[in-house]
Formats: C-alpha cells, sequence, structure tokens
C-alpha cells in the first residue's frame, strides 16, 4: 500500500458508527505500515473551505480513483487504520492532488487559530438516566429542567445558537417549545457522541458541549470556554477545590494544568499527590496546594469533535472512565479555564429540592 491509493477500510462516522467506505491513504507510518488516512464522502456539502478538496468527473485523475460520482475528500476526517483493516483496493490520485492535499493539511496545522465565527451550545439530553430516569423533565421551580440549562446558555454572548439534542420524543416535545431541538440516534455511547451527530449536519465552526443536568450553570462559563477556541482546538472548565469532602472523592475529578494552561491530566484521584503533607487532614491538603475541579464542560472546534469521535477508547480513558483522556492520549491539547464557579448538578430527585434552594438564595 502507498499513499495517494483509495482502499476499502472501516472508519468511524460522525453518527458513531463504524462504516466500510473508501479512504485515502495520505501517509504509510514506518516501521509497522500504520495508515494515516482520511474520508471520502458523496457529501459534498459538507466540504470544510480550505481545507477538505472535491474530486470531480472531469479531473485528469477522476477516472483512476475508482469512484462513481464527484467524492468529498474529507482532510478534517483523518484517522490511522492498521494495515490488516484493509479490505479492498478502489484506484488512486494523482501525485498532483496528494502533494496538494498534504501541503494544505499542514499549512492548516501550522496556521494561527482564527477565531470561529459560529458557535453552537449543544445540550445533550436523554431520558433513560439510572439514578434519575425522565431527569431533562423534572420540575425545578415549575420549568422542566433542560428548560433552566437552555435559558442560562442563551444568556452566554458567545453562542450562536442554543440546541437540545435528544433521542426522546418525549424530551424533544416538551424542549420543542423553548428551544431548536435536533433528534439523534439512540444507541450514542456517551453525550460526546451525540453532540458530533449534531455537529456533523449543522452550519458551526466551533460547538460547546454544555451538560443538561446544571441548570445554574454560569454564562460567563460558557463564554469562557467559548473564547479559549480563539488559540485552541478543545477547552474546558475547572474552579479551585475548595470543600475537604470533595478531595478524595472519585465522582470529583481533578485536573493538573501547565503553566500555559492545558491540561496535563484529569484524574478522578486527587492529584498530585503531595508527598510531605500526605499524611495531614484533607483541609491541612487543600491549605497546601491549590486543587482545581474540573467542570464538565467542552469547547471544540467543529473538525476536532468529529475527528474526536473517530479515535478509539484508550487504555486511561478506560481506566479512569474519563472521556477527555482520550483527547489527551491522542495528543490534542485541552485549554484549561479557571474560573469562579460552583457546580451545583442534579444527580437524583433529591437533588430538586437542593438546586431550589440554591435559585432562591442567588441574587435577582
Amino acid at each position: 500500500m502507498k499513499a495517494g491509493q483509495i482502499v476499502i477500510a472501516p472508519l468511524r462516522q460522525a453518527d458513531g458508527q463504524v462504516k466500510r467506505r473508501p479512504v485515502l491513504i495520505l501517509q504509510v507510518w514506518q516501521p509497522f505500515g500504520d495508515l494515516l488516512a482520511c474520508g471520502i464522502s458523496t457529501r459534498l456539502d459538507r466540504l470544510v473551505p480550505g481545507l477538505d478538496e472535491i474530486i470531480r468527473p472531469g479531473d485528469p485523475d477522476f477516472a483512476e480513483s475508482g469512484l462513481e460520482q464527484a467524492s468529498l475528500i474529507r482532510l478534517g476526517f483523518l484517522g490511522t487504520i492498521p494495515p490488516t483493516d484493509v479490505r479492498g483496493y478502489a484506484g488512486r490520485i494523482s501525485e498532483a492532488r496528494l502533494l496538494r492535499l498534504r501541503e494544505r493539511l499542514s499549512a492548516w496545522f501550522q496556521q494561527p487559530w482564527r477565531p470561529p465565527d459560529r458557535i453552537l451550545g449543544i445540550i445533550p439530553a436523554r431520558y433513560g438516566s439510572t439514578r434519575f430516569p425522565g431527569k431533562p423533565l423534572a420540575l425545578i421551580a415549575g420549568k422542566p429542567l433542560v428548560q433552566h440549562v437552555v435559558e442560562r446558555a442563551r444568556a452566554a454572548r458567545a453562542l450562536s445558537e442554543v440546541v437540545v439534542a435528544t433521542d426522546d420524543a418525549r424530551i424533544a416535545e416538551v424542549a420543542s417549545r423553548f428551544a431548536r431541538v435536533e433528534m439523534t440516534r439512540a444507541d450514542h455511547p456517551s453525550g460526546t457522541d451525540r453532540v458530533a451527530e449534531v455537529a456533523a449536519r449543522c452550519e458551526c465552526d466551533a460547538v460547546v458541549n454544555i451538560q443538561g443536568d446544571e441548570p445554574l450553570i454560569e454564562p460567563s462559563v460558557i463564554d469562557a470556554v467559548a473564547g479559549a477556541l480563539t488559540h485552541h482546538e478543545m477547552s474546558t472548565a475547572a474552579t479551585p477545590l475548595r470543600r475537604p469532602d470533595e478531595l478524595d472523592n472519585p465522582n470529583v475529578v481533578k485536573v493538573v494544568v501547565s503553566r500555559r494552561g492545558r491540561a496535563l491530566y484529569f484524574s478522578r484521584r486527587t492529584i498530585p499527590y503531595l508527598r510531605d503533607a500526605a499524611s495531614g487532614s484533607e483541609a491541612e491538603r487543600l491549605a497546601a496546594f491549590a486543587f482545581l475541579k474540573h467542570l464538565g464542560i467542552y469547547g471544540y472546534r467543529r473538525e476536532t469533535l468529529l475527528r474526536l469521535v473517530q479515535l478509539p477508547v484508550t487504555p486511561l480513558e478506560r481506566a479512569e472512565r474519563l472521556e477527555q483522556l482520550r483527547a489527551l492520549e491522542h495528543e490534542i491539547p485541552i485549554a484549561v479555564v479557571t474560573v469562579e464557579h460552583e457546580s451545583v448538578g442534579v444527580d437524583v430527585p433529591e437533588d430538586v429540592a437542593r438546586v431550589e434552594r440554591a435559585m432562591n438564595q442567588k441574587p435577582a
């Protein structure tokens, strides 16, 4: 197999399904022969300007390509494929086109990030929560939970539009009264995959994935995460960890960051380990280091999100059960904005009263 060939191989789609499809080999990595490849699609409307390229009948290399109709070479849909996954040979593109594509891809990665013009706020909402079935529709202060989240997201200045992504007709019927709703497949393994399905068919430059169970999310947090996408392809938020009972709680995810504000690691364990204060009380350890608590909100450049959901689950992600580790293991840097926001989520029915009390205490 050589660079420039079009082969048939399984590739994960934006909707999470893995399908055999034509892919273009851009590079053969030695010494093991893994293939850097990109998808080829007949959906010409999904072209990313300045990155993707259309190959059409009448082009000098179209007949040799083995393609049956005009197709989109999707450089934004990159993946690494082992040679054993190749299931057939279709054709090849010209050396001139291959060189042009490689140069364009290299220039894309080297260019300064351009501020995204259109950023969607997408709220994934599913009905089947184990601990709280029907949670998005639970009434809080007289409104469905998902409506509170939509209203908070709409107060953010950075978002062009707020969308509820769901696979459930009951949620869709209620949410359509106050928001745009996009129906998705029912078998997505995560909210990120659900958000990616919507992003794949929507016109946008970037996406902020907003948790659907935080009715008190601060619009300023959404704006901060969206703003970080001006110079980064992925972003998230963290806040100083102040409560001693959260320090060793595995449900409270911690993050450590570099001096430039990029995530070094996320963990359910307390990180970093304080060697000199390890035997101290929780309060003493909190006083010894400025721990950061991760907030489950993410920003993505559109092409980064669509690439991320194609990547395989990684060992660290599997061990910690934290999706964001997949990005780090595949060397996608994550910008972390530090905010003053105490997350108040709804996990179980008993949390409704707690959130209502918090709403009553907030200044009007």
